[in-house]
């Protein structure tokens, strides 16, 4: 057993999909940064990014 699968996923794709949805964030922009970041930051440290992220977004969107 995974530590994804531990936490309700079939596997490291779709925790990655799901956070993606969860965040309102592109999948593929996802993937890239946990890509960069490793798969030992995918609940901490990928987590804060999409959060950051998803923040950037949000903040350029009231912007306009």
């Amino acid at each position: 057993m995974s530590i994804y699968t531990e936490e309700g996923y079939k596997n490291r794709r779709d925790y990655l999909e799901n956070l993606a949805d969860d965040m309102g964030l592109d999948v593929d922009e996802v993937f890239a940064m946990a890509d960069i970041l490793g798969s030992s930051e995918d609940f901490d440290g990928l987590v804060t990014a999409c959060e950051d992220r998803a923040a950037e977004i949000e903040d350029q969107a009231a912007r306009q």
